[in-house]
């Protein structure tokens, strides 16, 4: 019983070590990439070309596909962040501060085009581009916590405080990712509610989901393709003066 938890601190240590995790990643990358573009070109040939017409949207609610996977986006995201934020603040741990770093761009892009295509698609179902309803105006919200992540983590110079500071508020932060989730249910919206996560079944044809969910995995693969860029390149001007970063500029 006890070789797995030892195992899983082992590897704990291992991940926490920045070289450890920069060859990680190296590795990583190559999969990632060929996986996120199998899915990617798969899930918009279903979605744009294989998926039914909708009986009383026609074909403009095919911006599902790319409102929707970004929208989950935004919220994952944040909640990762929230967890590194914690793993930070609790263990110190180096790469938890990077990947939360790392993350936040990443997480206002997604929230942005969510933002956008969100309005692009209720433009001709309610008749205008934005509603100030509670779930669009959390997701703004949102928009602006990201934005304040990398504003803050760039505005103090001391990078160990300001790893500190981003921590403390993305974990703040965190509590507005079920107000999001829920504002359907627990406000009056003109939001469309849960069609995919109803605890009985989806109320969305299995043509229609099928790509939906591809797509949705597609963009989490580019999450970690993005974020383990952004992660490499944040280690390496973090590590610079280490012996390992400068044997690595000198083998290249």
């Amino acid at each position: 019983m006890s070789i797995i938890p030892a195992f899983i601190v082992r590897f704990y240590h291992k991940t926490a070590s920045p070289p450890f995790f920069y060859n990680l990643s190296n590795k990583l990358l190559p999969w990632f990439t060929g996986i996120f573009l199998i899915l990617l070109g798969y899930g918009l040939y279903a979605g744009l070309y294989l998926a039914p017409t909708d009986y009383q949207q026609g074909d403009s609610y095919r911006i599902i596909y790319v409102h929707v996977p970004a929208a989950w986006m935004s919220l994952f995201i944040y909640v990762v962040m929230a967890v590194a934020g914690a793993i930070s603040l609790i263990w110190r741990m180096k790469i938890a501060d990077v990947v939360l770093i790392s993350s936040a761009p990443i997480g206002a892009s997604f929230t942005f085009i969510a933002l956008v295509t969100g309005s692009l698609w209720g433009k001709p179902m309610w008749g205008t581009w934005w509603v100030w309803d509670a779930r669009l105006t959390s997701e703004l919200i949102l928009l602006f916590l990201y934005l304040g992540v990398i504003s803050l983590y760039g505005a103090i110079e001391d990078k160990r405080t300001a790893s500190k500071a981003v921590a403390i508020l993305a974990l703040v932060g965190v509590v507005n990712i079920p107000i999001i989730h829920y504002s359907v249910q627990w406000w009056n919206t003109l939001h469309q509610g849960p069609t995919v996560t109803k605890m009985d079944k989806p109320s969305i044809h299995l043509d229609m989901l099928i790509p939906l969910l591809v797509m949705a995995t597609a963009f989490k693969f580019y999450y970690a393709i993005a974020m383990l860029q952004v992660a490499r390149v944040e280690i390496l001007i973090r590590e610079q003066n280490t012996q390992w970063v400068k044997k690595l500029v000198e083998n290249k």
